[in-house]
């Protein structure tokens, strides 16, 4: 399957991460504005040996509206395996610390949370293989080509919970709610898995069961709470900082 991926720093990050196979890179005709890595990818290309073409704007434009003057057309998106994930975090002599995502739905949500992962140090992240929002180009646009630095896994979330459980991780389930503990409260220098739910139900009942501890962000305002993809991004920041402060 070949599909486009368009913006600067997603092309850029895509070229640089080499997980796809390239077919062909699209400049919009005319004088170009520089930024946004444009000079990068294009010094990156001839590297590669992509040819670049330059083409209508209008073309780019039958392909997303904001191109920012650059297409490249590659192969579909790898997905990658929970064993690999847990190889990563061995190779880079880390407790294994992975995002597990209950059915995020919202293309644009789930880019930001992958971009946070790959920010701040996850070492893989898990999706559901069904119901939930995959790994498309709007997506790549949306974590800013993160997600292809990233290992992502599709499948059934109960049962990565469980293995993650028997590798030593202990599994955390992200909510407000009576049982969730202040978040600042926990010791995360083991192997941690972070679950987030989905934008308007939260965790389901036998995800929620499974964890092994329900935690919460500190709030002061009026609002409920924050949405899937801001909450699941400060948890990440929060876990990381008091790894990185227990070393």
């Amino acid at each position: 399957m070949r599909e486009w991926i368009t913006g600067r720093n997603p092309v850029y990050e895509t070229l640089r991460a080499g997980r796809r196979e390239v077919f062909r890179l699209w400049l919009a005709d005319g004088n170009l504005e520089q930024g946004g890595h444009l000079h990068d990818l294009t010094e990156l290309a001839k590297q590669k040996k992509i040819a670049v073409e330059r083409v209508p704007r209008s073309k780019l434009g039958e392909i997303y509206v904001n191109h920012q003057g650059v297409a490249l057309q590659v192969g579909g998106y790898r997905y990658a395996s929970l064993p690999e994930m847990l190889a990563l975090a061995k190779a880079r002599g880390e407790a294994p610390f992975l995002l597990l995502l209950d059915l995020i739905q919202d293309p644009q949500n789930l880019g930001t949370l992958l971009r946070s992962a790959e920010g701040f140090g996850v070492q893989g992240v898990i999706i559901p293989s069904s119901r939930a929002a995959e790994v498309t180009p709007a997506v790549v646009n949306a974590s800013s080509g993160a997600c292809e630095h990233l290992l992502i896994a599709q499948m059934n979330l109960v049962q990565a919970m469980d293995v993650l459980k028997e590798s030593g991780s202990w599994i955390y389930g992200l909510e407000y709610s009576e049982q969730a503990v202040p978040i600042e409260s926990i010791d995360f220098r083991g192997g941690v898995g972070l679950v987030v739910g989905s934008e308007g139900s939260g965790l389901r009942s036998l995800v929620r069961t499974k964890c092994d501890q329900l935690i919460s962000l500190p709030r002061r305002g009026k609002v409920d709470s924050l949405n899937a993809a801001s909450a699941g991004s400060i948890a990440l920041y929060v876990i990381q900082h008091a790894r990185m402060k227990a070393l």
